[in-house]
């Protein structure tokens, strides 16, 4: 293709204008100002990703504008990955620490669940990283969730508890079921797991409710300028 190029090709690209390259595009200026909020991690599996929903339909991304939304100034940072279990969250919690966030939404244990990983392996897991976060002196959300009923009671039971018992032992604030009223709206996907668009709505309202009493009191609103008193002339 390059050999094809002849002089007049040549000639129109090297007098094509270049006032774009010069100046960046608005963007580039944005991205690269200091977001000096503090942070709140949303840490944990498809559910927080966003799986199957389009980008910017994720719970947290929903999360985000509800604090805006009520005058919160913090800034959520979306560490959901997709099938991640909690011995994955153990090896890369050092990275939700290193941004030293306010608080993180910690929600974690369904794949192992699925993968009918034994409960206290589970839980033990789970306890490592309250003990980390602790440490760091970073509040938790503790969000559960639950299992298909086929999972059986003698498994499901202690899996539900074991959210429970963390929350009390830890004194930790718990969000029993993360999806309560997804499932009854139908806002679910094909799947039958993750929530859509319109679910990860209901998700954020959810989490914005048990994350209040952890956050600061709103900012107050700057006068605007009809309340700034105008110079004499």
């Amino acid at each position: 293709m390059l050999a094809g190029c002849g002089p007049k090709q040549e000639k129109q690209v090297a007098s094509a204008p270049r006032k774009e390259a010069r100046t960046p595009p608005p963007e580039t200026h944005l991205a690269s100002a200091p977001d000096h909020r503090p942070i709140v991690v949303a840490f944990g599996d498809s559910l927080s990703a966003g799986f199957g929903a389009d980008p910017g339909d994720s719970y947290p991304d929903y999360l985000q504008k509800l604090l805006d939304r009520n005058g919160y100034s913090y800034r959520v940072v979306n560490q959901g990955i997709s099938g991640d279990t909690t011995s994955g969250g153990v090896t890369r919690l050092d990275r939700a620490i290193a941004l030293k966030p306010e608080i993180v939404i910690l929600e974690l244990g369904g794949n192992d669940g699925l993968r009918g990983v034994p409960v206290p392996d589970i839980k033990a897991n789970l306890e490592k990283m309250i003990v980390s976060l602790k440490k760091a002196r970073i509040h938790i959300l503790l969000a559960g969730i639950t299992l298909p009923p086929n999972y059986g009671q003698e498994y499901i039971r202690p899996f539900d508890e074991m959210y429970r018992d963390l929350a009390a032992r830890f004194r930790l604030p718990l969000i029993p079921f993360l999806l309560k009223g997804v499932f009854e709206a139908g806002l679910v996907q094909q799947d039958g797991i993750h929530p859509t668009a319109k679910g990860n709505e209901i998700v954020a309202a959810t989490v914005f409710d048990a994350l209040k009493p952890l956050l600061a009191s709103p900012a107050r609103r700057q006068p605007t300028n009809a309340n700034v008193p105008k110079p004499h002339a």
